[in-house]
């Protein structure tokens, strides 16, 4: 298990694979086992990758107030710091994206390419969770049931065609019990998504960037990953048909692969 401090704060992280360095950022309530072995076993077959917890959350340190985006992108640069990674090609996604969003305008250096996955910018035209969604969620998380929660979360998370196969439920539901998410630090995270807006200085990141997104994201829809796209013209733009917001839940080999083309194309430019 391994740990380490970050201005006074302790994070847990995890690191296999060979290859340049690819850090993973999760989204909100997302730990390092919501990447799933596929996709991160995937990945590990080419790069040195490391996934860690953010702060508070997961085998991370607890936290006892409110915080930023921006001040998760200054965790994320000085963890980077710690591990010895003088850049990293840089994998966001949802909250993990606006993270990555904000580390790529204030530490361009630390990147050899960025992934923005099923996320936000803020501003005009973007969109939060549909409300139907979002009282999912809140009903499931209130109900003191964490079996209820558990399955809120897998409804809004993964596409109807996803589902449709039982099978798919055991390892979700095994995710999500294996590694805590404190409620209190999740209702923080969401306060911090609500003050992130880099709509205005998208087109400042001159970092090779892939967008992907699913269609039928049911947490942060596909209308974001279009807009993104439109404010980064020189990005290239993934959709994925009928898939959900943990679109490397759903497809992790062809997300990995996205991925891997990106990072070996930003190398040789």
């Amino acid at each position: 298990m391994a740990k380490v401090e970050v201005a006074g704060r302790e994070f847990h992280y995890e690191r296999a694979g060979s290859g340049e360095p690819l850090l993973l950022i999760q989204g909100m309530s997302g730990t390092h086992v919501a990447w799933g072995e596929p996709f991160r076993g995937a990945l590990e077959e080419s790069f040195d990758v490391i996934a860690f917890d953010n702060r508070g959350i997961g085998l991370s340190a607890p936290v006892d107030g409110p915080f930023t985006i921006v001040e998760m992108a200054e965790d994320t640069a000085a963890l980077m710091g710690q591990l010895g990674l003088e850049s990293a090609h840089v994998v966001g996604i949802s909250m993990g994206g606006m993270i990555a969003q904000e580390l790529a305008l204030a530490e361009p250096g630390l990147m050899h390419s960025l992934t923005l996955g099923c996320t936000y910018c803020g501003g005009p035209g973007s969109q939060l969770m549909p409300e139907e969604n979002l009282q999912k969620l809140v009903a499931g998380m209130s109900s003191g049931d964490r079996d209820k929660a558990i399955q809120a979360g897998y409804e809004v998370n993964l596409s109807p065609a996803f589902r449709a196969d039982e099978s798919t439920w055991p390892p979700f539901h095994e995710m999500a019990t294996s590694v805590p998410a404190a409620k209190a630090t999740i209702e923080l995270q969401a306060a911090a998504i609500f003050g992130h807006d880099t709509s205005g200085r998208l087109g400042e990141i001159e970092v090779p960037t892939l967008i992907i997104h699913g269609t039928v994201d049911g947490v942060l829809p596909f209308p974001n990953g279009e807009l993104i796209a439109s404010l980064m013209p020189s990005a290239r733009f993934e959709v994925l048909e009928d898939v959900g917001h943990m679109f490397w839940w759903e497809q992790p080999q062809r997300s990995a692969e996205l991925i891997r083309e990106h990072a070996l194309a930003a190398g040789r430019a």
